[in-house]
């Protein structure tokens, strides 16, 4: 039977702090299907906040979990990531499968990447916690 209610979940591809299942939790959002990847040709960065960049070569890491379009919603309504956009990406799990995500991405990324602190210890520490490599692009 197709679901075509908001209730249909999506895999959402998460490389920020949204990738901790508690911080999600407690934005009433519930991550399902944890699932460890990695996002080929892309590097985080940091401005105001963490975004990603186009690098060949390079590996952005994170989280995808299954959430549903009101999960969604939630989470990025008045969230002040209005230069963010939703756009399909394709991840690989540790198996090498690929996975069709959304992920939420900068449309105009930072010129110069500089490291919040304060985020980047928690990123860090987040990633860390995951069980993720930390790689970010700072100048």
């Amino acid at each position: 039977m197709n679901d075509n209610s908001s209730n249909r979940l999506s895999p959402v591809f998460f490389y920020g702090l949204y990738m901790d299942p508690a911080i999600l939790k407690q934005k009433n959002v519930q991550p399902r299907n944890p699932r460890k990847v990695e996002l080929p040709g892309y590097e985080l960065c940091f401005g105001p906040k963490v975004s990603l960049l186009r690098v060949d070569g390079k590996y952005a890491y994170g989280m995808v979990y299954d959430l549903n379009h009101d999960e969604l919603h939630r989470l990025y309504e008045g969230s002040g990531v209005d230069g963010y956009v939703s756009e399909a990406v394709l991840v690989k799990n540790n198996t090498c499968e690929s996975i069709s995500a959304l992920c939420r991405l900068l449309l105009e990324p930072p010129v110069n990447c500089h490291a919040n602190p304060d985020y980047a210890a928690s990123l860090e520490k987040t990633m860390r916690k995951l069980g993720l490599p930390m790689c970010i692009v700072q100048s």
